[in-house]
């Protein structure tokens, strides 16, 4: 069920069948945080690929910087997993503090 806490959507799965268990109600709440944060900042992009499409240069950088973000995430999530599988606690500063207040 940890890991499930981790796979984007599915989060939910142990979030709302594992009520008892406080450890992997930590980890889903987590998996939702960093869900959260990857949508917004997919909305940002979206918006700023709008706006950039008016320049030449300026969609090349953002594509970089985007690819650069996502891979992030992506290494956060196999980071919680990794952790998660081990007993551990994988804590990511801004999106964890804000997991803990739900």
């Amino acid at each position: 069920m940890i890991i499930l806490s981790y796979l984007w959507i599915l989060f939910l799965i142990p979030l709302l069948t594992k009520k008892d268990d406080s450890e992997v109600q930590w980890h889903a709440k987590n998996g939702a945080a960093i869900f959260g944060a990857e949508i917004i900042c997919w909305i940002v992009f979206m918006i700023i690929g709008i706006v950039a499409r008016h320049f030449v240069f300026a969609g090349c950088g953002i594509g970089v910087i985007e690819c650069v973000i996502w891979l992030g995430f992506l290494a956060i999530r196999i980071m919680c997993i990794v952790k998660g599988a081990g007993g551990q606690r994988f804590r990511v500063p801004v999106i964890t503090d804000f997991a803990e207040k739900l």
